[in-house]
């Protein structure tokens, strides 16, 4: 590398966690790249595709445990790429769904530095198939909305406006909701859902100590407190989930994951 020229940052999605949901153009970047910036909830098996000479960078955000600014991790992919051909800016999921890869791209866009993006399988589609929930149904669901569940209680303006997606959407596949879910339950139902709507909960999904939670609404957050339901879970809410077929349902992946935040 010159000083004048800059390396290629990929934005890298790694899947739900089981690694055999792992594209074969992530594999092949993984295997090749000079440098790993990486984020929490990625498997072992996955990191382990990487070669030994390749610079590791550990970036993840977990509740509770400090976490490195995002201010920092952009800093970070710029300095890596004026000193590496190839960079892996590698995140669990999608890397545009959820996961800041926008703000990442556009600030190493405006620095001149070549972003590619590699889409990966979200856990919010995997999670419930790998339950045998589809997340619409021809009979059960024509459209269904992905929403982030991770705002404050307190907050003044969240910016999703639970009552009003609780009638504009046949299904909602919740992320990081599981912390606020009880306030999302009231929200959706004084917005016009029914306390009897399917509601599931799905922990670890696609990998060892995955589990499924099914109950009512206006009973699922007191379930998954009682039966101790935690971090990573996605949370669906729809008809979709009466459609759950069990015989159909992929086994999940026996891997080695990281504590989850």
């Amino acid at each position: 590398m010159t000083e004048t020229s800059f390396g290629v940052v990929y934005l890298v999605g790694a899947g739900p966690g089981d690694p055999e949901l792992l594209t074969v153009k992530a594999q092949r970047l993984l295997s090749s790249c000079d440098a790993l910036v990486y984020d929490s909830l990625v498997p072992e098996e996955v990191l382990n595709l990487v070669s030994q000479d390749c610079e590791r960078h550990f970036v993840g955000k977990r509740r509770g445990h400090h976490s490195v600014p995002q201010l920092s991790t952009n800093a970070r992919l710029v300095e890596l790429a004026k000193r590496h051909r190839c960079v892996v800016r590698l995140k669990g999921g999608d890397p545009f769904l959820f996961g800041r890869g926008g703000e990442e791209a556009a600030y190493l866009d405006q620095r001149g530095i070549a972003v590619e993006v590699v889409p990966g399988v979200t856990s919010g589609i995997a999670a419930p198939a790998y339950a045998g929930i589809p997340v619409t149904h021809r009979r059960a669901g024509s459209s269904v909305t992905f929403v982030t569940g991770h705002e404050e209680i307190d907050k003044r303006r969240p910016s999703v406006d639970w009552r009003t997606l609780a009638t504009a959407t046949d299904g909602l596949v919740i992320y990081m909701g599981l912390h606020n879910l009880s306030r999302i339950a009231d929200e959706l139902m004084a917005g016009g859902l029914s306390g009897e709507t399917p509601a599931a909960v799905i922990q670890q999904g696609t990998v060892e100590g995955q589990r499924c939670l099914k109950a009512p609404l206006m009973q699922i957050a007191e379930q998954a407190q009682s039966q101790k339901f935690s971090s990573p879970s996605i949370v669906l809410v729809g008809g979709v989930i009466d459609q759950q077929v069990q015989a159909c349902a992929p086994q999940p992946a026996a891997v080695t994951m990281p504590i989850p935040f």
